[in-house]
């Protein structure tokens, strides 16, 4: 070893001993460290636990008589039945949580239609000194979950009863049933007659609406708050882009929060007072559909007398279930007003039922509902074929007259009323039937959109029929279109203008400026369904191509020919008719525009001379 190495080794030992010297206590220094601060935190949990009773002993005192249930530790229980799972929180007693077992969100999650980060219930009251209380400030006491029966309904029930002292308390009592997406709630004030001020309690129900399907735009415009009032029954709360707020002050039946394909909702079994209802829309914030807040009264009356008796529903727009609950709750499935309504629970939505009962492919469910429809609608479509018939054998005697008057068409339309009251045809006879088949054509606009049977249910390229088909996704986005290609809005455009096509070869009214609107409407239409459900798209394309094989298969029956002899027959008879009676209805509206004509021309004639 030499002389370099041996200081080199040297200093290597002295730097050894000097750490050790000064660093061996570093071990037990870190031991230490940590039993500090477990020490630390466990004096801010029992700092945050005293400020927590701090809290509930403060909030006590401001009860004044309903202190004595203002402390405790909240916890949950549920209860479920085969559609629904329903947890409640001993704070308050309140509904938290609302699963529909059998749906999903249109992103696979679990479909809570009620939770405790977006919706909320309580009940508000004044006291006789003026307090203000809320149930959410109070601990209850849950019972054990109990089956019942009441009469041929069975279910579960649990009670939770917040006690005040000297034999007075306040129980909620909730019944879930068996099989349904009911659920009964009954709100007692035991004994606490003298303790309330004012003629009312407050249910409160703020919700924060979370977008359950694909489309927001569509999201918000159906989501609103329904009611129905005692004396007039169903009504809603207008749709708004901004903010809507009505105060109702007469009795209601019930209120509630409407979506798409959900509806959560309570009815009054006797009554409530009153309500002032909100709808809030915040256009910017993508994450919620609409803030949604109903404050409603309740009788105190009957909260004091165990009256006050209501029922849950938490479930889907399903119109064999909403039906049954009564006071026109059904109508929170929106299938179209007046005679489009009746339409499609008379006609529409029983043949569809049917169907689903044998045929698991909804797809071919809407082709057999076309068939179906079609079926009923083709003694119209016959009549209003033949009466387009009978106007092409006219042409050329139509075509004539055009000719002879030129452009004065005010003698043009006489003469051509002249020769239809000659042959016994009548130009309407060929759009009443279309007319007559309107109401089933618009109800087809409220069935498809808010038929949760053909929610999340794919067919061909269409992922969604309640929701529009995405075939192709645009880097831009076209005004009024959008930023997709719905292609079975495609084929609805080409069946129609082909549709349109088949009926200008026998429609000769159909000229000039109408004719050129005939292509055009179908145009329009694609841009107006883009967006619209690819169920109702899907539907029209294959009606249109039902029609057009129905009119070329009644095509061969029709034979112009004796159309036309028909016609001949029908004028010598209408003349023998004329020498054995006065003036028909026609003659006399025809001498009447007759003379208003030379009249305009007398009044022309007399300015051309000044």
């Amino acid at each position: 070893m030499d002389r370099n190495q041996a200081i080199g080794f040297g200093l290597m030992a002295i730097l050894l001993l000097a750490y050790s010297f000064f660093f061996s206590g570093t071990e037990e220094q870190a031991k230490q460290g940590v039993q500090e601060k477990a020490k630390v935190e466990q004096v801010q949990s029992i700092a945050v636990a005293e400020d927590d009773s701090l809290a509930q002993a403060r909030r006590a005192t401001a009860l004044g008589a309903f202190g004595a249930a203002a402390t405790g530790e909240a916890s949950t229980i549920s209860l479920e039945n085969q559609n629904i799972a329903v947890t409640f929180t001993t704070k308050g007693g309140q509904v938290e949580e609302v699963l529909l077992k059998n749906y999903k969100t249109y992103n696979g999650q679990p479909l809570y239609l009620f939770d405790k980060e977006s919706s909320e219930t309580d009940v508000a009251f004044t006291t006789k000194d003026g307090r203000n209380v809320k149930l959410s400030d109070l601990y209850f006491t849950p019972s054990e979950v109990r089956n019942v029966k009441i009469g041929e309904i069975t279910g579960k029930t649990i009670a939770f009863r917040a006690e005040i002292g000297n034999g007075q308390y306040i129980e909620q009592v909730y019944t879930l049933h068996d099989e349904s997406f009911t659920m009964g709630y009954e709100l007692d004030f035991k004994g606490l007659e003298g303790e309330l001020g004012g003629n009312a309690v407050t249910f409160t129900w703020n919700d924060r609406v979370k977008q359950l399907e694909r489309d927001l735009t569509q999201n918000r415009a159906k989501t609103t708050i329904n009611y129905a009032t005692v004396a007039d029954g169903y009504d809603y709360l207008s749709i708004s882009e901004d903010k809507e707020t009505l105060t109702l002050d007469e009795p209601l039946k019930w209120i509630s929060n409407k979506q798409n394909f959900f509806t959560a909702g309570i009815i009054a079994n006797n009554q409530f007072t009153g309500a002032k209802l909100t709808s809030t829309v915040d256009a910017a914030d993508t994450t919620v559909v609409k803030a949604l807040s109903s404050e409603v009264l309740i009788p105190a009356q009957d909260v004091v007398s165990g009256a006050a008796d209501f029922t849950y529903y938490f479930g889907p727009n399903d119109y064999k279930i909403l039906k049954h609950i009564g006071n026109d709750f059904d109508k929170n499935l929106d299938l179209g007003w007046g005679i489009f309504s009746y339409v499609n629970k008379w006609l529409i939505i029983p043949a569809f039922d049917f169907l689903e009962n044998f045929i698991g492919n909804y797809g071919i469910i809407i082709m057999l509902l076309v068939l179906y429809i079609k079926t009923i609608l083709l003694p119209l479509t016959y009549k209003s074929y033949t009466s387009m018939a009978k106007m092409k054998v006219l042409k050329p005697e139509i075509d004539a007259i055009k000719e002879r008057n030129g452009d004065d068409m005010q003698k043009t339309q006489m003469d051509t009323m002249k020769l239809y009251q000659e042959m016994g045809v009548n130009p309407l006879s060929g759009c009443i039937p279309m007319l007559l088949q309107i109401p089933i054509l618009f109800a087809m606009f409220n069935f498809f959109p808010n038929s949760i049977e053909l929610r999340q249910e794919a067919f061909l390229w269409a992922n969604d029929l309640s929701t529009y088909d995405v075939f192709a996704k645009l880097p831009f986005t076209i005004p009024f279109y959008g930023s997709h290609v719905s292609m079975f809005t495609l084929l609805m455009t080409a069946s129609t203008i082909l549709y349109t096509w088949s009926n200008n070869q026998v429609n000769t009214q159909m000229q000039g400026p109408m004719k050129f609107y005939s292509y055009l409407m179908p145009v329009i239409f694609m841009f107006v369904l883009n967006s619209f459900p690819a169920g109702l798209s899907f539907y029209y394309f294959v009606s249109n191509m039902v029609t057009f094989g129905q009119q070329a298969i009644i095509r061969k029956f029709v034979d112009e020919d004796k159309v036309r002899a028909k016609l001949e027959a029908n004028k010598d008879r209408i003349k023998e008719k004329k020498k054995s009676g006065g003036p028909s209805f026609t003659e006399r509206m025809q001498e009447a525009m007759r003379q208003a004509a030379e009249k305009e021309q007398q009044k022309r004639g007399n300015k051309a001379k000044k």
